[in-house]
């Protein structure tokens, strides 16, 4: 068993992400990974089709995944996508294509498995106590919100969830001739507090923060972004970044720092680049309105989610077989 190599990729709206694992037991370790920002879902809100251009970088970019995977002798793969596949109509077109050009099968994943997943991969960050948690997850076409507790065997259960059609891609198309000044930024965070509120409602979420403790962990390119800038970092690292707290009231304040930024000013920060400067007041606009609705004083950041939950679940797949025994 030892030795076995898997792979899990992760195709977003906006990134192309991989990773390459080799089980150890019932754990892994990250031998290789690739991210490629691919723009999946440019222009689906015209029409709801994936174009041509989209589904040619995306391709490329799973080129680059598939040589990994075979140099690295990947005996197992997963394969997800999320939001842009599923809003657009010609999702099984674009499957068909990239299986056929690198053998990669994609599924598409439900809300409420992209939300369960996102936390099998980063809920090892929660703290180890019975005190439930907010997680979400940020993305190019979608958010997620998770109100989550752990159990007396550490795992973390979902009591709720939300799915908002919302994400930074979406948002900054809408928004694409307007410049971000502080009123615009003020009104989409009203309208996504909007989308949370029944949300909040329905499971007395802002009642319970009133009375009792909570923690908050976030998992987006937004929030690991805000990290490196949090530590004035000469580039952005990883290492460094997951498992950070990081006061709110400081993430609010880097936040319109950067809405008061023109573009350009984004783009030199080497923790955003030029391919991030558009959408990086988005995610913060999202974040901020999580943050207005649930004012707690920390976040703990996660660079880890879908790509990571879906390790863990090929490696425990792996463990279990090689546990039986043979008949």
């Amino acid at each position: 068993m030892n030795g076995n190599s898997y792979a899990a990729i992760d195709l977003g709206t906006n990134n192309c992400r991989l990773l390459i694992a080799r089980a150890c037991r019932n754990t892994y370790r990250v031998i290789d990974s690739f991210s490629r920002i691919v723009r999946l879902g440019e222009g689906l809100a015209n029409g709801y089709q994936m174009n041509e251009k989209a589904i040619e970088r995306t391709i490329q970019a799973l080129h680059v995944c598939s040589r990994k995977m075979n140099a690295r002798g990947v005996v197992k793969t997963r394969a997800v996508a999320t939001e842009a596949c599923r809003q657009a109509i010609n999702t099984g077109q674009f499957y068909k294509k990239a299986f056929q050009e690198t053998g990669i099968e994609f599924e598409t994943l439900s809300p409420e498995q992209e939300a369960q997943l996102t936390l099998d991969g980063c809920a090892q960050l929660l703290d180890k106590s019975s005190t439930p948690a907010l997680v979400f997850d940020i993305g190019g076409g979608s958010t997620e919100i998770m109100w989550v507790r752990k159990t007396n065997d550490e795992k973390a259960v979902i009591l709720a969830m939300l799915s908002l059609p919302i994400g930074v891609v979406s948002l900054s198309e809408q928004y694409a001739n307007c410049a971000i000044e502080i009123d615009l930024y003020e009104k989409i965070i009203s309208h996504v507090d909007q989308e949370l509120a029944p949300f909040d409602q329905e499971y007395g979420i802002s009642h319970y923060l009133s009375l009792n403790e909570m923690q908050m962990l976030g998992t987006s390119g937004t929030i690991t972004t805000l990290g490196g800038i949090y530590l004035k970092l000469p580039r952005y690292d990883r290492s460094k970044v997951d498992g950070l707290d990081v006061p709110v009231d400081t993430i609010s304040a880097i936040s319109m720092g950067l809405v008061k930024m023109d573009h350009a000013e984004r783009a030199n920060n080497s923790c955003i680049g030029e391919e991030r400067a558009g959408l990086v007041t988005m995610g913060c606009a999202i974040l901020e309105a999580i943050c207005r609705r649930w004012p707690l004083e920390k976040i703990r950041i996660a660079d880890r989610g879908i790509r990571e939950g879906l390790l863990k679940g090929l490696v425990r797949d792996n463990y279990k077989n090689f546990k039986k025994p043979i008949i």
